[in-house]
């Protein structure tokens, strides 16, 4: 297992430097789901929602959580991200929604944080636009797909996992 790189010789918290990194594309794709009712998917898929298109929203509140993300994680870099994609996958079969984010960025760190808080952000949103006909809506399953850029290189989860 690697160090932990954001404390420091006295075990505190620090933002790590990244100064002396090499600027290169960096790609990272996230995953989660929202399992639900049967009844509220339906609603969904049928643009039934009291409270409007609920993709459309949870689309744009993904995006907008990923270009905020050191707004709210605090040892997070600003970065300029280049592209964030939202996207989401009805299951009926399972009574699921799932997301995927995929985040883009040209620089000196990762965009892993980014893409995690766009699904997990999305997610809050779907949740929040139907808790009025579904309280019993679970939020899971939140991970890292895929990461690339770096000098870590590429990471790639196992299918299934």
């Amino acid at each position: 297992m690697d160090e932990l790189t954001h404390l420091d010789q006295l075990g505190q918290a620090r933002m790590v430097e990244v100064g002396h990194k090499e600027i290169t594309r960096r790609e990272a794709v996230a995953r989660g789901e929202v399992v639900m009712l049967p009844e509220t998917l339906k609603l969904i898929l049928g643009g039934k929602i009291p409270k409007g298109e609920v993709f459309s929203v949870a689309r744009v509140a993904g995006i907008m959580a990923a270009k905020h993300t050191p707004d709210l994680i605090p040892l997070c870099h600003p970065l300029m991200i280049t592209g964030v994609d939202v996207q989401f996958f009805p299951d009926l079969d399972h009574n699921k929604v799932e997301i995927e984010a995929r985040a883009r960025t040209t620089g000196q760190t990762g965009v892993e944080m980014e893409a995690l808080t766009a699904v997990s952000v999305a997610a809050l949103t779907i949740y929040d636009m139907c808790k009025a006909v579904d309280r019993e809506m679970v939020i899971r399953a939140v991970r890292l797909m895929h990461k690339s850029g770096g000098k870590s290189g590429v990471f790639e989860r196992e299918a299934g996992k």
